[in-house]
C-alpha cells in the first residue's frame, strides 16, 4: 500500500476531528506499522526458529559427551576393586602371605586428583553446554515477547496506536534486535569450545 493511497481508502476526517481518536492519521499509522511489524517480526521468528533447533540438537550431542567424560573426574571404584582383586589373586597363586605380599600403589582412600585434560575438557564442554542452553532460553523468551508484541490491541485506531507505539518503545529499550543478532555468535563460541574440548580429548 503507497502512502498516497491512504486519501482514498480511509476517508476524510470531520472538521476538527484530525487529531481525534478514530481520525485518520492514527488508521495510517496502523496500517503502515502493521508492514513494518510483519516483517520484522517475521525475519526475527525464522532466525529464532532455526537457533532454537541448533541449540537443541547441539545441547543434546554436548550433554552425551559430559555424561561420558564427568566419569573420569571421580575415583573409578570398580577398576580399584579388580585391581586389588588381581593382585589378591597373583599373590594367592604365588604362596605369599599376607606379610610377604608387596603393598598394593592402590589406595581406595587416597585423595583422587583428575587428569589436568579431563579437567580442562569437561570444563570446555560444560561452557559449552551452558551457553548453548542460555541461547535456546533467550530464544524462547523473544519469541513469547514476539508473540505478546504482535498480539491484537482493542480500541480505538488512536488508542491502539498508542499502545503499539508503547510496545516498540519497549523493543527498541531493550534491543531485542541486538539480542537476536547476537545469539549466532555465543553459539559459534559455543561451538568453538566444544570443538576446542573434542581435539583435547581426541
Amino acid at each position: 500500500v503507497l502512502n498516497d493511497d491512504y486519501e482514498h481508502i480511509f476517508p476524510e476526517d470531520p472538521f476538527l476531528e484530525e487529531t481525534g481518536p478514530n481520525a485518520r492519521v492514527w488508521r495510517t499509522y496502523l496500517a503502515e506499522s502493521a508492514i513494518f511489524d510483519g516483517n520484522m517480526v517475521g525475519e526475527a521468528r525464522d532466525g529464532l526458529d532455526a537457533m532454537l533447533v541448533f541449540a537443541g540438537l547441539f545441547s543434546a550431542v554436548v550433554t552425551s559427551f559430559l555424561v561420558q567424560t564427568s566419569q573420569n573426574l571421580q575415583v573409578d571404584y570398580t577398576q580399584v576393586s579388580a585391581a586389588l582383586l588381581y593382585e589378591l589373586v597373583r599373590a594367592a597363586a604365588e604362596g605369599a602371605s599376607a606379610n610377604m605380599t608387596v603393598p598394593s600403589s592402590l589406595n581406595p582412600n587416597a585423595k583422587f586428583v583428575p587428569n589436568t585434560l579431563d579437567v580442562w575438557v569437561n570444563g570446555l564442554w560444560v561452557v559449552s553446554l551452558a551457553l548453548s542452553l542460555v541461547v535456546a532460553l533467550a530464544s524462547v523468551l523473544i519469541k513469547q515477547w514476539l508473540h505478546r508484541y504482535m498480539s491484537l490491541r482493542s480500541g480505538t485506531p488512536g488508542e491502539r496506536s498508542h499502545v503499539r507505539h508503547y510496545r516498540f518503545g519497549g523493543f527498541e529499550t531493550w534491543q531485542v534486535l541486538t539480542i537476536i543478532g547476537s545469539l549466532p555468535v555465543i553459539m559459534h563460541i559455543s561451538l568453538a569450545l566444544f570443538l576446542a574440548g573434542l581435539v583435547l580429548f581426541l
